[in-house]
């Protein structure tokens, strides 16, 4: 989809509130231009000398044409206010809904921080947009006006008009596609020296170093220069429209000034229709600024919409509502037939011809070294990956035929990604949802090993957890992603190394929990913890993707 078709999209949606603001524009525009007859019927009663009645209406009716263009732009502004709102409410529900279910191939190459970045591109389209509503489309408005106004004078200015109006077409099109590349080359590397930043930020420990602190401003440096250079490029652009604008704006007033001037000497104009043509005149010129200034803008709006683009084009898993299967108060039975997975950018498989079965309450332990496909096993059953080759059955059935999301609302995933979200304790446990009681939740404490931590905070559950779980211990932090992974009681838990951080004792506490025989889920779990081997009832060992049965 290209910038201009993002923009078309823009306006069809709100296109109601778009034809109400350019009504209102139509209606002020025709005011305001009906302005300077007034004006021309005062001069030529001032010219006679005299005070009249009709003179004081025309004053009157010429103050309420200026107050009426003023209502009509605050009712304007209010529209112009809700557009604003609704685009950041659209931006902002679409990423939120989006990044979750993009699909795992199409963000592989991606770093999503990054791409969340592409939201403040949404706050350049609010002004954008709303600026570009009222003040170009206003703007392009008293330009056509105007030309009509200035052609009831004298026939010569329609074609005076028509010129004018190919020319401004002309400086339109000659710069457009040029300059919205540019504004898109610029757009990038602003981006990239703001990863870099947010790089820098998030290892900062790390960048204490000399060496390394040198090497990030040196990578800055280089970034900023490619910046530099694009943005002048794009600088060029707009430097070169406007010295056609000024050169237009040359032409416009030497010509209209000598044309209403002969017009005024050969007697076909009287003074008050030259000072009406003047006022008209000046607001042709002040509009015709207005739209070369917005030209700018225009460029960064397209920009922003196709930033924005990048992750509303990216596609995203699908979920069938119609499909009939669904897994219901079902135990699930799973089973993997030649699975395989390669990544997107891989020329290798990392898992080849998988086949195992999972019955309910099964415990099973996967190992093997480092790069062996262990992770990508377990986010394949989970559903987080998508397989090459192969399939996988649940209760003897393609997987296929089950909604994704029914699926997932019946396990449980842990992955060595997941971090804390910004809130408080509860809210990372529970989610405020309100089927699970503060008596279960402090019971869950008590078995995960979390009821004296909780203790020890002033807050208790109500305690602020910063991003990632800043400032706080690792093993607290693995406590309560397995705490929001089991609340809910799913039919399967996926674990990748759930409990790495946590001391000993405590770690065999736990597994004995979740091991225990009046439990009911089944566990896929990866470790490298030896007590699994005791609890689980069997061992797979993976080795160059391909799997084999220990026990």
């Amino acid at each position: 989809m290209t910038p201009i078709q993002r923009f078309k999209n823009l306006i069809q949606i709100d296109k109601k509130d778009i034809y109400q603001i350019i009504l209102y524009s139509i209606l002020a525009g025709v005011i305001s231009l009906s302005l300077p007859l007034g004006i021309q019927s005062i001069v030529n009663f001032l010219q006679a000398g005299k005070i009249s009645t009709s003179w004081v209406v025309l004053v009157t009716i010429v103050v309420i044409g200026v107050a009426m263009v003023g209502i009509l732009r605050i009712m304007q502004y209010r529209i112009i206010e809700d557009l604003q709102q609704k685009i950041f409410v659209r931006s902002s529900f679409e990423f939120a809904y989006r990044f979750p279910k993009i699909k795992f191939n199409k963000l592989y190459n991606y770093s999503p921080p990054e791409l969340a970045n592409r939201f403040f591109d949404t706050l350049t389209v609010q002004k954008g947009f709303s600026k570009l509503l009222l003040d170009i489309s206003g703007a392009a408005l008293q330009i056509f006006f105007g030309i009509i106004l200035l052609s009831l004078y004298h026939s010569f200015f329609i074609f005076f008009g028509i010129i004018l109006l190919i020319l401004l077409y002309f400086i339109f099109k000659v710069n457009f596609n040029q300059g919205l590349k540019t504004s898109l080359e610029e757009s990038n590397y602003k981006y990239k020296v703001a990863h870099w930043l947010q790089e820098i930020a998030r290892n900062h420990l790390s960048f204490k170093n000399e060496r390394l602190f040198d090497f990030s401003l040196d990578k800055n440096d280089a970034l900023v220069n490619e910046y530099i250079s694009h943005r002048e490029s794009h600088f060029e652009i707009l430097r070169k429209q406007f010295i056609q604008l000024t050169g237009f704006k040359v032409l416009i007033t030497a010509g209209l000034l000598i044309i209403g001037g002969i017009l005024v000497l050969n007697q076909q104009m009287n003074i008050g229709q030259f000072v009406a043509a003047e006022i008209i005149i000046l607001t042709i010129i002040t509009a015709v600024e207005k739209l070369f200034s917005g030209l700018e803008l225009f460029y960064d709006v397209l920009t922003s919409l196709e930033k924005i683009g990048k992750v509303v084009d990216m596609e995203i898993e699908t979920c069938d509502t119609n499909k009939n299967y669904q897994i219901g108060n079902e135990d699930i039975f799973l089973e993997t037939e030649n699975l395989s997975y390669k990544f997107p950018d891989g020329e290798t498989e990392v898992l080849k011809n998988i086949n195992i079965r999972i019955a309910p309450k099964d415990k099973i332990l996967i190992t093997g070294e480092n790069g062996s496909g262990k992770t990508t096993l377990l986010r394949l059953l989970s559903r987080l990956l998508e397989p090459a080759n192969g399939t996988v059955f649940i209760n003897n059935n393609n997987y296929n035929k089950y909604s994704i999301d029914d699926y997932r609302s019946h396990i449980g995933v842990i992955t060595v990604n997941d971090k804390l979200f910004e809130g408080t304790i509860l809210e990372n446990i529970s989610c405020n949802n309100p089927d699970f009681p503060i008596n279960q939740i402090n019971e869950l404490m008590e078995k995960l090993k979390l009821s004296k931590y909780i203790k020890s905070l002033p807050d208790g559950l109500d305690t602020k957890v910063h991003s990632e779980g800043k400032k706080m211990n690792s093993s607290i932090i693995q406590k309560i992603l397995l705490a929001r992974c089991i609340i809910s009681t799913p039919k399967i838990l996926y674990l990748e190394e759930p409990l790495e951080n946590v001391d000993t004792q405590s770690a065999k506490e736990i597994i004995d929990f979740l091991t225990a025989e009046d439990k009911t889920w089944t566990i896929v779990v990866v470790s490298k913890n030896d007590y699994w081997k005791q609890k689980c009832n069997k061992h797979y060992n993976l080795e160059n993707g391909v799997i084999q049965l220990i026990k």
